[in-house]
């Protein structure tokens, strides 16, 4: 079935929802989602949205984009981090008004809280920055859009997951191959303007705060289809997840003062970051957690450290945190108020992604060449405003600007250019069609979750918080097994409906690609940056690697790597503080 609209929005997070109420109000939109909306992953988000309101001292945008160049380890583009700082305090008036119930001071005002790496007069103290609606922030403010899309009849077909792009003989994006989850039925959704917002990648390790859907499907379908993903060597370990579960404990119970404790009680942050101690930014905390367990410093000997609220008592704990109160309890049966929590870094968040420019058209190279009616927005891109580390709450902040910014971007090109979809090539389902029935006839291989097992262990041996060239060669060895793996996959399902078997098994098929771009783009990355903590390579090497990683593969795995130089608009600017953005050593 070939189903037809103007703008097909694939992913039903922040970014797809914010750029949908902002398109539909003069064109027919449709948001496709593996699932229902409100299951989308931006709900899990917990601590805030961050801008630069002053709401509860003095602040302003030039600070905030000091603190996501530094945070970023100077990769990020210097142009996207100004646009988003600077559109961020209407950005969050906005969401105010869209209905978000943001929590208040005393005098009526959104309220704010200090989050890691973000400080005021360029780095001279913490400030309170964070946006938040108690530890809710993600799920009141998916709730508010999704609210805000169904005002506005914009069509939504939940549980319908995507399985290729459309790209036409031409160049152009002219929709996407999904399958209807319910009915195990192919459509072709045929749009002037097709959207990526499909999210993270979350899954590619044995430990991870991402939800079971994160398997990284717009980006691999993507590099599939010979364009290319930027930056994948940086996946950020948050420093807080819940022990052994990787259940996320929100860097807003550091904000509201939780501090990090090793097994001699030491507050050993203090000694790696003096000036803003438990709020350094995440992978500096991450691999200073490491380095405690390393040098014997575990609790009890064993992998993992103490989060101490005890001291904020039970009032403010069950006031400002009462999600990470009831997840310690249920799943650790520990009272936050009364004992520390265990905790130990788990994976988070992709910094690199789909590259895209300032306007959110995708790239198709390492140059300036865009994918005429492409789009991308949210964790699943990378216009680098994270580049080699995202600061906390710029996550949800990033979401909301750049889905505004690629709606208004898409409204610009319907109005100027028209709503004549773009050719669609003859049987452009037939490839996925042959690939499933493939899978159906597999009868020598093994179960999906077998092989995902092992790419996990690999890529959470071999790519983790700290790397070696010794153990990343180990992994790139296996990956041409895993990928065959992948391949000859068998399930045990043969029907159509509700077929989760089968979704297994094409998710996969993203896990490995995703792995293989992950692996080898921070095994040609000779140097230390931000989450890339290179054991044999332990400095950072601006002369050498101040450059954005472009990576391309294909069905058969023949990869290529190249780059494209890192935008330093404010560095390279007349204003007063453009010293400031220049690349220096990174000190907390």
């Amino acid at each position: 079935m070939i189903i037809n609209h103007d703008v097909v929005i694939v992913g039903a997070g922040l970014a797809g929802l914010r750029a949908a109420i902002e398109s539909a109000e003069k064109y027919n939109v449709a948001v496709v989602s593996k699932l229902h909306p409100l299951r989308s992953h931006s709900g899990a988000a917990q601590g805030g949205i961050c801008a630069a309101l002053g709401n509860e001292e003095e602040d302003n945008w030039v600070w905030h984009a000091f603190d996501t160049v530094k945070g970023a380890d100077y990769l990020g583009d210097q142009d996207a981090i100004a646009q988003m700082c600077y559109d961020a305090p209407k950005t969050i008036r906005e969401m105010e008004h869209f209905g978000v119930p943001f929590s208040r001071t005393e005098k009526g005002l959104i309220a704010q809280r200090p989050f890691g790496g973000h400080t005021r007069n360029f780095g001279e103290a913490p400030v309170r920055r964070a946006c938040y609606a108690a530890d809710r922030t993600g799920h009141v403010c998916l709730h508010t859009l999704y609210e805000n899309c169904i005002k506005r009849n914009v069509r939504f077909y939940p549980e319908v997951q995507m399985i290729d792009i459309i790209i036409n003989e031409d160049g152009e994006c002219a929709g996407i191959v999904a399958m209807d989850i319910r009915s195990g039925e192919i459509h072709i959704f045929h749009s002037k303007i097709t959207m990526m917002a499909t999210g993270g990648i979350g899954r590619i390790y044995q430990t991870t705060s991402n939800a079971h859907a994160n398997t990284g499907d717009g980006v691999a379908i993507l590099l599939r289809n010979g364009l290319p993903a930027e930056d994948m060597e940086f996946v950020q370990f948050h420093p807080t997840g819940l022990y052994r579960l990787g259940i996320l404990v929100t860097e807003g119970a550091r904000g509201e003062g939780g501090i990090l404790l090793n097994n001699n009680g030491e507050r050993f942050m203090a000694k790696y970051a003096p000036t803003v101690k438990d709020l350094a930014p995440r992978d500096m905390v991450s691999q200073c957690i490491y380095k405690e367990i390393q040098e014997g410093r575990g609790i009890n000997g064993q992998p993992y450290v103490h989060l101490d609220l005890t001291h904020l008592g039970l009032a403010e704990i069950e006031k400002k945190l009462p999600e990470i109160a009831t997840f310690a309890k249920i799943y650790l049966g520990v009272d936050p108020s009364k004992n520390p929590i265990p905790v130990a870094p788990t994976c988070h968040y992709a910094m690199g992604g789909i590259p895209t420019d300032i306007n959110c058209h995708v790239r198709s190279n390492e140059g300036d060449g865009i994918v005429k009616g492409l789009y991308a927005a949210g964790e699943c891109a990378c216009v680098s405003v994270h580049g080699a580390n995202r600061l906390g709450t710029n996550s949800l902040l990033d979401l909301v600007v750049f889905g505004r910014r690629a709606a208004l971007e898409i409204l610009r090109e319907l109005e100027t250019e028209g709503t004549k979809k773009p050719y669609l090539p003859k049987n452009a389902d037939a490839k996925i069609k042959n690939r499933i029935n493939q899978i159906f006839a597999n009868n020598d291989g093994e179960s999906a979750a077998i092989v995902r097992e092992d790419l996990q262990k690999m890529m959470t041996k071999c790519a983790s918080v700290f790397r070696t060239e010794e153990v990343m060669q180990e992994g790139a060895k296996e990956l041409p097994e895993l990928r065959k793996r992948a391949r000859k996959v068998k399930i045990k399902d043969k029907g159509k409906e509700f077929n989760t078997d089968l979704m297994e098994a094409l998710e996969l098929e993203n896990l490995v690609t995703i792995s293989e771009s992950v692996l080898l783009s921070a095994l040609n990355r000779r140097e230390s940056r931000g989450a890339q903590a290179r054991v044999d390579y332990p400095e950072r090497d601006d002369a050498n690697w101040m450059k954005h990683t472009f990576f391309y593969t294909d069905d058969n795995g023949h990869t290529e790597i190249k780059y494209r130089p890192v935008n330093m608009a404010l560095a390279e600017s007349n204003e007063e503080y453009a010293d400031k953005f220049k690349p220096r050593v990174r000190k907390y």
